[in-house]
């Protein structure tokens, strides 16, 4: 498909108001031939997104926030961007990106559980079969409490629905139709490594409570930096993009290098995500990955299919950096308004 003119040449004429900042146009190769972002030097106040999203849309333009003093250094500049690397968002099929992850990576993660021997758990007992990648997890974003006040509620809510096993069963034949829901599609993709259970498919769409607009707005002004964050230095950041989910593969982001080379095979899951539950991309790192949502699941079973979309999409969020099971992965699901996705 071709692109659209890069607005970011010609930023000073387009008549956004805008703070000092700087264009990115650094790759390891050296200069690409027109600037990839453009981002503020000053931190964000609460009310910015929404002041700048709607006149940067109308020239092209699509908010983000970026990191600019991660804890592997620096800013965008210093991210190794490689957009010549990246393919096209819509060449891809997010189911196929998605049961071609799960049949690569759910095979690691069926195995006895310590206390449980003989029962296919999510995580394998340590030592015994690693996944692809590892190494100790970053720290998470961290988000305003009333930003995820009513997640804990609708959690507690659900908690007394049906019964479940707690070995993670989405990794198991009986698993993955529970997982995938009503109208999930279970059955379709390919089929997992041995015992691993089948793709159960995509997960039905949730309903959309608020304006994904205005819950992307909601987010980043809940995004802070500081200790106990993924973000350091959370800075307001414009990239040419037709949509929001595009704008990983616009920049030539490498942050899931060691999961895929071509993070636009991703972006077609986020463009999913887009249709299905009304994510919009709110920022980055390095490594990690926000995404508002404003239509997110709100019962365990829809919850269990979305977690079995995210395993796939980002296995290093459960197998290294959350609950040992899906299940309790997807507790965390319920309600939430935002979802992180961190990288090894």
């Amino acid at each position: 498909m071709a692109t659209l003119p890069n607005p970011l040449p010609r930023l000073a004429t387009l008549g956004l108001r805008l703070p000092p900042g700087r264009l990115v146009d650094e790759t390891p190769d050296g200069p690409w031939h027109e600037p990839l972002l453009w981002y503020a030097e000053q931190p964000p106040s609460p009310g910015d997104w929404s002041a700048l999203a709607a006149p940067a849309a109308r020239v092209g333009l699509l908010p983000v926030l970026v990191d600019t003093d991660g804890v592997h250094g620096g800013g965008p500049e210093n991210w190794a961007l490689r957009p010549e690397s990246m393919s096209y968002p819509g060449d891809h099929d997010a189911e196929d990106v998605l049961a071609e992850f799960w049949e690569e990576y759910a095979e690691y993660a069926a195995g006895a559980d310590e206390d449980h021997p003989g029962r296919e758990a999510f995580v394998e007992p340590k030592g015994e079969g690693e996944p692809p990648t590892h190494d100790e997890a970053d720290e998470q974003p961290s988000y305003d409490e009333a930003d995820t006040a009513d997640t804990a509620d609708a959690t507690e809510a659900t908690d007394e629905q049906a019964p479940h096993d707690e070995t993670g069963a989405p990794f198991t034949g009986a698993g993955a139709g529970a997982g995938a829901g009503a109208g999930a599609g279970a059955g379709a993709g390919a089929g997992a490594g041995a015992g691993a259970g089948a793709w159960p498919g995509l997960a039905p769409a949730g309903r959309e409570a608020v304006d994904p607009d205005a819950r992307a707005a909601e987010v980043a002004d809940s995004v802070r930096g500081g200790r106990g964050s993924a973000f350091h230095h959370p800075r307001l950041a414009l990239v040419p993009a037709r949509r929001s989910a595009d704008i990983p593969a616009a920049i030539g982001w490498t942050g899931p290098l060691n999961h895929d080379n071509d993070v636009a095979r991703l972006c077609s899951v986020l463009r999913s995500w887009e249709d299905r539950f009304g994510i919009r991309v709110v920022a980055l790192t390095s490594d990690t990955l926000v995404v508002s949502v404003a239509a997110p699941p709100t019962t365990p079973a829809e919850a269990e299919a979305v977690a079995a979309e995210h395993f796939a999409f980002c296995p290093d969020n459960i197998l290294q950096n959350g609950p040992d099971d899906l299940r309790g992965y997807a507790k965390e699901l319920i309600g939430e308004h935002a979802w992180s996705f961190w990288w090894d």
